[in-house]
């Protein structure tokens, strides 16, 4: 086994957390399309819907931001090369993941649909079990008490 096979979290190769977040997204909206939900989503949801998304988008801009500037990567298959705890990151531990579970919540409710609610925490679980869980045993094993406290002082959604 190299170092760099060592110096990673234990996440499946094949699991990517935006696939996995399109692949919810596809799949609230071709439950509207198939199989309706009979409530109509007035203008106001739509707006909440659209909103969801674009504080979705830049919480990724932000993650991507401060990623860049501690020189680390966002590649959740990767070994990090340093703790990211300022800019978004002194909000929630996972700017990203919210940032998905937004828009898999808000894009289908800015179309009309319901289904992205209902979707939103099946992929929210989904990706806690799969990627998060693996990223903080990595994290507390790599960065020991600067991890353990942060983690005590931030929650992991919001």
């Amino acid at each position: 086994m190299t170092e760099k096979q060592k110096d990673s979290p234990n996440i499946n190769k094949n699991i990517h957390p935006p696939f996995v977040a399109l692949f919810y997204l596809v799949v609230a909206i071709l439950l509207q399309r198939f199989a309706p939900l009979p409530i109509e989503v007035n203008a106001l949801f739509r707006t909440i819907g659209l909103g969801f998304t674009a504080i979705g988008f830049l919480l990724g801009v932000g993650a991507f931001l401060e990623f860049r500037k501690i020189r680390t990567t966002l590649d959740p298959h990767g070994s990090v090369k340093a703790l990211a705890t300022g800019g978004i990151y002194r909000i929630t531990r996972n700017p990203i993941y919210l940032g998905f579970l937004l828009m898999v919540i808000g894009f289908p409710l800015n179309s009309g649909s319901l289904w992205g609610l209902i979707a939103g925490p099946v992929f929210a679980t989904t990706l806690s079990r799969l990627v998060i869980e693996k990223e903080e045993a990595y994290l507390e094993k790599k960065f020991g008490e600067a991890y353990t406290s942060y983690k005590s002082r931030v929650r992991r959604w919001l």
